[in-house]
């Protein structure tokens, strides 16, 4: 029985051993091509498509009808991309003002047509989101992150967070799931006909993501502050910081 059992831990322990993997950050093609890029083109393309296999407009839009109670509320996405996604989120909200941070022009032109339609007073700002963090001076209702934080190592990400506290009440933010789930995941996305912009960024992505308590260990430390961490579905990772009453 003792042969058996000391096997039976070991290969406890590798498939342990196998979900944890080193954080590491490296940059992503898709950061580097214009705009216009053919591929990068195709690679925004691709994202929606994860995006909406992922889930990740649910569950940003669980949190706000959670949390977000108040009309006419000041939101706020960093690192918006096409702005697609924030849209979809805010479900049947209606008036609220909408601002739109990203270093790139890539906002897609109807989707900004559908935010005016459904009433929202849109802003797109093209800035660095630490830039615009520390000039802004207006307290946001809440600010959205989606498949941003990752691109940040440890202490730029704490920094970001510090930003994000002083300037909102609600924090919410969907990321890429560190293991080897997720990591087995991302190197199928041929199968989705997803291009190779995409399949290089998607293992760079997971390989940057987060588990367990990554986010809380790095949100200002303080009782003002509620956090919740988890899982969320099979590849993604949610973080969500609320401002106490």
């Amino acid at each position: 029985m003792a042969p058996c059992s000391t096997r039976a831990r070991r290969e406890s322990g590798v498939r342990s051993n196998l979900s944890v993997i080193d954080r590491t950050v490296e940059p992503e093609w898709l950061d580097e091509l214009p705009p216009t890029d053919r591929r990068a083109i195709r690679s925004r393309r691709d994202l929606r498509l994860l995006n909406r296999t992922m889930g990740h407009a649910g569950i940003v839009r669980r949190e706000l009808c959670a949390h977000l109670r108040n009309a006419n509320a000041s939101i706020v996405e960093i690192g918006a991309g096409e702005g697609g996604l924030l849209l979809r989120a805010l479900g049947h909200r209606r008036g609220d003002q909408v601002v739109l941070v990203d270093r790139q022009n890539t906002v897609d032109a109807e989707v900004a047509a559908a935010y005016r339609e459904r009433g929202f007073t849109l802003r797109f700002l093209v800035s660095d989101v630490f830039d615009w963090l520390r000039r802004e001076t207006r307290m946001h209702d809440a600010v959205v992150a989606n498949l941003f934080l990752h691109h940040f190592e440890d202490p730029a990400l704490a920094e970001l967070l510090a930003l994000i506290a002083h300037r909102t009440n609600l924090f919410i933010a969907c990321e890429p799931r560190r293991d080897s789930l997720a990591l087995t995941g991302s190197r199928m996305l041929a199968l989705l006909g997803c291009n190779d912009v995409t399949r290089h960024d998607a293992v760079l992505s997971v390989r940057a993501g987060f588990r367990t308590r990554d986010l809380s260990a790095l949100w200002p430390a303080g009782s003002a502050w509620a956090v919740s961490e988890s899982r969320a579905g099979l590849f993604s990772h949610r973080f969500v910081a609320r401002r106490r009453a």
